[in-house]
């Protein structure tokens, strides 16, 4: 019953940010991935505080560690955001992963003991925690209808990685699940 109230609030809250969610596709400016990111920009931009979802964005679908690439610009947000104020917000906080970011990022927090994205209770709690205010935050994700609608949900400003990282080597039926899932979002959000 949890998982079909799940799916069914993001559908019900998709609906009702659709015009939002259309924007982001038709956006000039399309974010490959995070490595178009400039963390100056963003500060410069007014942002205070990023949370950064998992799966897609900092490494392929379901690894335990971020890639090389990801952990170099980390470090550069960490050099000017401050690590207290970047958090990980994954529906998937897995120990493995808490335990690598407690050892390289200390400062970095996931977020958790919350109801999932699309829920926004996890950019509520960023907030809080970073104690900015919630349009101050951006939310990186790669999927419209969790990350990017939680954002819109709150407040917060989504941004939308259109080419996620995906391993279709190490993991290749959870990763042509997600894929389908990205698409069917895409379709969805242009058609309602």
């Amino acid at each position: 019953m949890g998982s079909f109230t799940h799916i069914l609030a993001g559908f019900s809250l998709g609906f009702r940010h659709r015009h939002e969610l259309r924007r982001l596709l038709d956006t000039t400016q399309p974010n490959s991935s995070i490595l178009e990111l400039d963390p100056e920009e963003l500060i410069s931009s007014g942002f205070a505080a990023l949370a950064l979802d998992f799966d897609g964005v900092l490494a392929g679908h379901g690894a335990l560690v971020p890639l090389p690439e990801a952990v170099a610009w980390m470090k550069r947000c960490e050099a000017l955001f401050g690590g207290e104020r970047i958090f990980i917000l994954s529906n998937k906080p897995t120990d493995a992963r808490r335990q690598w970011f407690a050892e390289n990022f200390p400062a970095m927090r996931f977020i958790s003991g919350v109801r999932k994205k699309p829920y926004p209770d996890g950019l509520y709690k960023t907030g809080e925690l970073a104690v900015v205010p919630l349009s101050s935050i951006m939310m990186v994700d790669d999927r419209l209808l969790t990350g990017c609608l939680a954002a819109l949900v709150a407040g917060a400003t989504p941004c939308y990685i259109r080419r996620p990282y995906v391993s279709f080597h190490h993991r290749p039926v959870a990763e042509l699940f997600f894929w389908l899932l990205r698409a069917v979002e895409r379709v969805l959000v242009r058609i309602i």
